[in-house]
């Protein structure tokens, strides 16, 4: 991989692990470069309006554990906040191309599987039954 360099990446778009979502719902897509402060004032102004009762948070890569704590933050702020929370696998294409096109190398893809996750917040009661739920307070 020495001779070539990559020089696009594709997200695949990839469905959400959720039913029967609202269609208004606030989805916070958190980024491996977003800024936890900006996330977290954008959502905590949603959240704090009483007709908002739910907030979904999504990152993959890189940026997991950023949703991770982004959600945290939130539990701690918001304390009635039932969860559900989805692990799962997104595809992304890597597009190489040759360093020195000259040489006679082919364009490469390259198809990954990264680790994503789904978090759903609610201020009202979730079902407790499905995998993934954790009452408030936990």
């Amino acid at each position: 991989m020495e001779n070539y360099k990559k020089t696009k990446i594709v997200e695949k778009p990839c469905p959400l692990p959720f039913t029967d979502l609202a269609t208004d719902i606030t989805e916070m897509k958190v980024k491996d470069g977003s800024k936890i402060r900006n996330l977290m004032g954008y959502a905590m102004s949603k959240m704090e309006q009483e007709c908002v009762r739910q907030i979904l948070f999504t990152g993959s890569g890189k940026a997991v554990s950023k949703t991770i704590t982004c959600v945290e933050i939130m539990k701690r702020r918001l304390k009635e906040l039932h969860q559900i929370t989805k692990v799962l696998f997104r595809q992304i294409e890597e597009i190489w191309e040759p360093i020195v096109p000259e040489a006679g190398l082919d364009a490469l893809t390259v198809k990954r599987n990264i680790p994503a996750i789904c978090v759903l917040l609610s201020k009202d009661p979730l079902d407790p039954q499905e995998p993934g739920y954790q009452a408030p307070g936990s």
